[in-house]
């Protein structure tokens, strides 16, 4: 009882925290890295790899390990529910025709290429961005009678992440990050419905995995 009333107190500081420090890296220490380290594979490595892990993977592990008396999964069940992967086949399709159909009237082609940074992106962005958003924030916060307001939230907080990396990048100023908002607070909530469907969080690292694989080859 006493850990179920520190849990909002602890989600409103963890949120304050993670936000405004991974606003300051995205803004000012992602560009230092890379104009610090030459080699390119090697700094996407310290930051996806070293970095992302420390600020998001490490803490995130800690606070659903505390409080997973008080959550809808225990930190050991999300980690090995085992999952009927061929029922969720026509969502992995999905998301490849979508994708492809996309290249094909932007780009007008669906060539495929990748980089070496991408690729060390992708072993990281699953894990890294699901453990906390699903199988932090929101397993902390759904229970089987109350699951949409728990999603949307977290759906617009999985939007908020992505804000800082727009505004260093310049595409916040673009007209293009009003689809791309939209397709980040649609595929939020296919990653928390997939969780908890699921019990597992393997399922939304899967997919996110395959999503982005997707945009880097086609997009």
């Amino acid at each position: 009882m006493k850990r179920q009333r520190l849990k909002l107190p602890v989600l409103v500081i963890y949120a304050l925290i993670f936000y405004g420090i991974w606003s300051l890296f995205e803004l000012f220490i992602k560009g230092a890295v890379s104009a610090a380290i030459e080699n390119e594979l090697i700094a996407q490595f310290i930051k996806s790899g070293i970095i992302k892990n420390l600020v998001w993977t490490l803490p995130a592990v800690f606070l659903i390990r505390f409080f997973q008396d008080e959550s809808y999964l225990r930190l050991k069940e999300m980690f090995t529910n085992k999952v009927n992967l061929s029922k969720f086949v026509p969502l992995f399709l999905a998301f490849t025709a979508y994708v492809l159909l996309a290249a094909l009237l932007t780009r007008g082609n669906i060539s495929a290429g990748i980089g070496g940074d991408e690729l060390i992106i992708l072993l990281f962005v699953g894990i890294t961005e699901e453990t906390v958003f699903r199988g932090w924030l929101l397993n902390a916060t759904i229970t089987e009678n109350r699951k949409w307001l728990p999603i949307l939230v977290n759906a617009f907080m999985f939007l908020l992440i992505h804000f800082p990396s727009w505004i260093a990048s310049g595409e916040f100023s673009d007209i293009s990050v009003i689809p791309n908002a939209l397709c980040v607070l649609a595929l939020s909530v296919i990653f928390s419905l997939s969780f908890i469907k699921s019990k597992s969080i393997w399922l939304p690292i899967a997919l996110h995995t395959y999503w982005d694989l997707l945009v880097f080859l086609f997009m």
